[in-house]
């Protein structure tokens, strides 16, 4: 029972101190982001990050791993969905994660994470085709029409959260459907 206690706790922390990070992001660069600052904000002593993190640099390769960890495994879970329904599983999911999505496409966020995180997509949308049209993973004209897909996929997205989120989900979804349906025809 004490085990839960400490395992919902350290989750808590883990939560808050990713949160505050993920706000500082947004504000400054990485390498000018301090623990005392993070400590501060997310309301914890110093000895407390350090039971979790060796240093910033540490708690943000945890960060990105989770991130890209996470969206990994949405977009494999949705791999048989047909356009309209991904879309708006995905969109639905940026929204909810907005804070994240805030972060990654930030001008201060490390830029890596965004390559990461685009080459992620291209490399799972690459897994899926090839695998519904019984194709080479390695064909080239795969390669370069997944990597129209997800560019745009994220273009779309990273310009609506940079907006502010200021069409509805609905929208969006509908925009990226479209979108991706005219690249379908030309696959």
């Amino acid at each position: 029972m004490e085990e839960k206690k400490t395992d919902r706790r350290t989750l808590k922390t883990r939560k808050a101190i990713y949160n505050v990070l993920m706000e500082l992001l947004l504000q400054k660069e990485l390498h000018k982001v301090t623990v005392q600052e993070i400590s501060d904000l997310a309301d914890i002593n110093r000895t407390t990050f350090y039971k979790h993190f060796l240093d910033v640099y540490d708690l943000y390769d945890k960060l990105e791993q989770d991130i890209l960890v996470e969206w990994g495994m949405l977009v494999l879970n949705m791999q048989d969905l047909r356009s309209k329904e991904f879309f708006d599983n995905l969109v639905s999911y940026v929204d909810k994660n907005r804070n994240v999505f805030r972060m990654v496409f930030s001008s201060k966020a490390p830029g890596q994470l965004r390559i990461r995180f685009e080459k992620l997509l291209e490399g799972l949308l690459q897994k899926i085709e090839a695998e519904k049209k019984g194709a080479d993973i390695k064909d080239v004209k795969l390669s370069y029409q997944t990597g129209y897909r997800s560019q745009g996929c994220i273009a779309v997205l990273s310009k609506w959260i940079d907006q502010g989120s200021d069409q509805p989900k609905e929208f969006i979804v509908k925009v990226l459907s479209e979108l991706d349906t005219s690249v379908e025809k030309v696959m």
